[in-house]
């Protein structure tokens, strides 16, 4: 009689069909389990390959193996732009060197030379000068190449206005200029003064909040900003004395500061009779 869903069809020995697939299920992984030379199939991932530890040994990569160091614009057959992209990653692959090194030889066949009218038309996809609002967080820059990159796409970030580029290892964008940037998120890197910060005339808000920055020196640079909001919470300019004080006298057009507006007790100068004090022993 043919098997049919939700019917059990019984035997001679008074088991169901059912029962009889499961005890030989359950004998024959006892078997295995009790034979020391043999092992169950396990898919074990190892540097990109999808290895099965069975009888035969083969590695065989996953599909997408070969694309795992491509940028988004890298990828064949799209019209995707950089402007449609809130959150892209942009972190230049491993050298050839290094990807020979680490024995992933197989990558290198999707990262062929480009020819100038291919880096033309990559130039164009990007399309960085014309985002508004982009998202460029948690990049994972861990070498110098990649730096390099990440700055030459900031380069290009001429009309950007909300820019948000948290936890990159960043320490100097001295260099680079966002002429139209109202909005800058730096949280989680590794500024330790104002004068590493970009150039940012039109700058409203701006986080720097778990960065390194030691002293309130060159914080009077955005004296002629419209800079209304200032987040500097977790950094040791935190804990200056009379540092609420300071930080408003040097930008008279700041309203917040690390999420409190400004204060009455916020407004009064600092105390310079406080440097000169001295200590008069008789």
């Amino acid at each position: 009689m043919p098997w049919i869903p939700g019917y059990s069809q019984s035997s001679s020995s008074g088991l169901t069909t059912s029962d009889q697939k499961f005890c030989k299920t359950c004998s024959s992984w006892r078997s295995i389990l009790n034979d020391t030379h043999t092992v169950p199939p396990v898919l074990l991932q190892t540097r990109g390959f999808i290895r099965q530890n069975c009888d035969s040994g083969l590695l065989s990569p996953l599909p997408s193996d070969s694309f795992k160091y491509l940028g988004w614009c890298d990828i064949e057959e799209h019209d995707v732009r950089g402007n449609q992209l809130h959150c892209p990653r942009v972190r230049e692959g491993p050298s050839e060197e290094e990807l020979f090194f680490r024995g992933e030889e197989h990558t290198m066949k999707k990262r062929k030379q480009a020819t100038d009218t291919e880096k033309r038309q990559k130039k164009l996809q990007e399309n960085w000068e014309n985002c508004a609002e982009l998202n460029l967080s948690f990049q994972d820059l861990g070498d110098l190449y990649q730096v390099e990159n990440f700055k030459r796409i900031l380069r290009r970030l001429i009309r950007v206005e909300k820019l948000w580029l948290v936890d990159n290892s960043l320490t100097d964008l001295s260099a680079i200029r966002l002429p139209r940037c109202r909005e800058l998120n730096v949280n989680k890197n590794h500024f330790t003064s104002f004068k590493q910060l970009p150039k940012i005339p039109q700058i409203q808000h701006l986080s720097l909040a778990e960065n390194n920055i030691m002293t309130l020196s060159g914080i009077s640079d955005f004296r002629h900003t419209p800079l209304e909001s200032l987040i500097l919470k977790r950094n040791p300019c935190e804990f200056q004395e009379r540092y609420r004080q300071l930080v408003f006298s040097s930008l008279p057009n700041l309203k917040m500061l690390d999420g409190i507006p400004k204060l009455p007790e916020d407004c009064s100068p600092p105390d310079t009779r406080f440097f000169f004090k001295m200590c008069t022993i008789l």
